[in-house]
């Protein structure tokens, strides 16, 4: 928590994360060209700001690309704000993420993080069991198809509507899934996506990375989608509980 109290008292710092939030996955060149100050200054405050897993990192090529975390931001939020707030007030906060591994999709258009507590074998079960992606799902009661390579999985909502479609492309047990994003609530013509889950063991915890790609104009706010599965996930996995939407 000191960490990231310090990240943030700096002018410059704050400058950072708002045109990361503004523009998420900037390289060194791009986030320096906003800013009055060396190349060398404009690094020192990036290491500040990742020391405090504020921003994320993931090199591509020749190029290492900043990405928004606002995890800790939300855990602030969660412990000195929100039990000042009424629920509805309470800002929701999209999670990203540090990839250490490769994949040869290129540059995400944004990724997210969260460490769970619990072990690898129940994250894996959550992300690829129908029944339990039903029982942590934000918004849909009912889920058919277990992710399988060339399988489609559907999330249904409480009025019957699929919500979204998802054809698994690559599965690797216990550590990564990749599959289409078809969000068929905006429509049968609305431009199919792809999206990649990984799995990383950490003694205790498991850290998850949701990384998005080849999103269309207009899609900015699956963002938001991504934060409540993830804080759902998170909360049925750690408490039983999942946070469901109110329909």
């Amino acid at each position: 928590m000191d960490k990231i109290f310090k990240a943030l008292n700096d002018p410059t710092r704050r400058a950072i994360l708002d045109a990361l939030r503004k523009q998420d996955g900037q390289n060194l060149t791009e986030i320096e060209s906003g800013l009055t100050m060396t190349r060398f200054g404009v690094m020192k405050h990036l290491r500040v700001l990742e020391d405090a897993n504020l921003i994320v990192t993931r090199n591509v090529g020749r190029f290492k690309y900043a990405y928004l975390n606002a995890l800790p931001l939300q855990d602030v939020m969660d412990r000195w704000v929100a039990p000042f707030l009424q629920p509805q007030a309470r800002a929701l906060s999209a999670l990203k993420s540090k990839l250490e591994r490769e994949t040869n999709m290129g540059k995400p258009d944004f990724m997210m993080q969260t460490f769970i507590r619990c072990t690898q074998d129940a994250l894996w079960s959550a992300l690829t069991e129908a029944d339990e992606m039903a029982r942590y799902h934000f918004a849909c009661n009912v889920v058919q198809g277990n992710p399988a390579v060339g399988e489609a999985t559907a999330f249904i909502l409480p009025n019957g509507d699929a919500m979204l479609r998802q054809v698994t492309t690559a599965l690797d047990p216990k550590s990564r899934i990749a599959m289409t994003f078809e969000p068929l609530f905006m429509g049968p013509d609305a431009p199919a996506s792809h999206m990649v889950y990984l799995i990383e063991p950490q003694g205790e915890t498991c850290k998850l990375t949701i990384e998005h790609y080849d999103l269309a104009p207009g899609q900015e706010g699956f963002a938001e989608g991504w934060a409540r599965l993830a804080a759902s996930l998170k909360s049925y996995l750690e408490t039983g509980t999942a946070l469901k939407a109110a329909m």
